[in-house]
């Protein structure tokens, strides 16, 4: 009899397989495989290098700039950075923010282990988090697949404290300079700007924003109780108000403003993914879309 982890990831290799890997034309190579590096050498800066490998103590004694070069290792560590805070559970079941986030992340773990890569994962909520060691092979990724499949610890009552999150990820990936995808929705507590900036000065970054699209949207249903996933609140609200639309609209508008700002400002890759968007659509995106984003 197989196991839940076992037939997630066949379901899944069922669904993508070989359509994946055949939509994926390369980009997998040459964007997310050997993110690990070896300084070679030294020479003039150019517009199109990446400014982080400046070497600052060079270009200060000749009056120009200087930039490290470096060769990729043949073996890539990813890490898998996954949000399981309260309000990750928002949506219906297999739609589920918590559920599409699972699946994301079992695929990545699969795209990203072929070639003998290695994939670690860290679970992430509140009042716990799960550290998956970095291995390869389909055991770790069925390893990981148990892992997000098992219920969360953390309950209601506070919003998620982000920077923990990004700061922890950063201490617990320190070692080895690896490819980093954090998959969350981004809602909790402010002040992870910074934490989320320093975890991209060692790592390569990808943030894969998951959301529900009644998070975008106020669906027009007439009366709702509505309860905050992060604080346990609930409001009772005309969803039907033209105030109250208005008023969502504009705030969706910021927030989406001020996160996207924010990530463009840390170099770091995003993407936003909503829970009725398709799997294999969502995958060749993210690895034709990734690379350093210009500050």
């Amino acid at each position: 009899m197989t196991s839940a982890p076992d037939r997630l990831l066949r379901r899944l290799e069922w669904r993508l397989g070989r359509r994946l890997d055949g939509r994926l034309q390369g980009a997998y190579r040459t964007v997310w495989h050997g993110t690990g590096l070896d300084f070679t050498d030294l020479r003039a800066y150019t517009a199109e290098d990446d400014v982080r490998h400046i070497d600052w103590n060079v270009t200060a004694r000749l009056d120009e700039p200087f930039v490290r070069q470096y060769t990729e290792d043949r073996e890539l560590t990813a890490w898998l950075v996954v949000d399981r805070s309260a309000s990750m559970r928002f949506g219906p079941g297999d739609q589920g923010k918590e559920s599409v986030a699972a699946e994301l992340s079992v695929s990545l773990a699969r795209l990203v282990s072929r070639g003998g890569n290695r994939v670690g994962a860290i679970l992430f909520d509140n009042d716990a988090q799960r550290v998956v060691p970095p291995r390869g092979g389909r055991d770790q990724i069925l390893r990981i697949a148990g892992e997000l499949m098992k219920p969360a610890r953390g309950g209601t009552g506070r919003t998620t404290d982000l920077a923990r999150m990004l700061t922890f990820a950063a201490a617990t990936t320190k070692q080895r300079r690896s490819l980093i995808f954090v998959v969350s929705d981004f809602i909790g507590d402010p002040g992870w700007e910074k934490p989320l900036a320093m975890l991209t000065h060692r790592h390569e970054v990808v943030v894969v924003r998951v959301v529900d699209p009644a998070e975008l949207e106020l669906p027009d249903v007439g009366l709702v109780l509505v309860e905050d996933a992060e604080t346990g609140e609930q409001l009772l609200v005309d969803t039907g108000d033209p105030l109250l639309r208005r008023r969502l609209a504009e705030e969706v508008d910021g927030r989406e403003s001020l996160i996207t700002t924010a990530m463009r400002r840390a170099g770091v890759a995003a993407h936003r993914v909503t829970t009725d968007a398709d799997l294999l659509g969502t995958l060749v995106s993210m690895t034709h879309g990734s690379g350093r984003v210009r500050r």
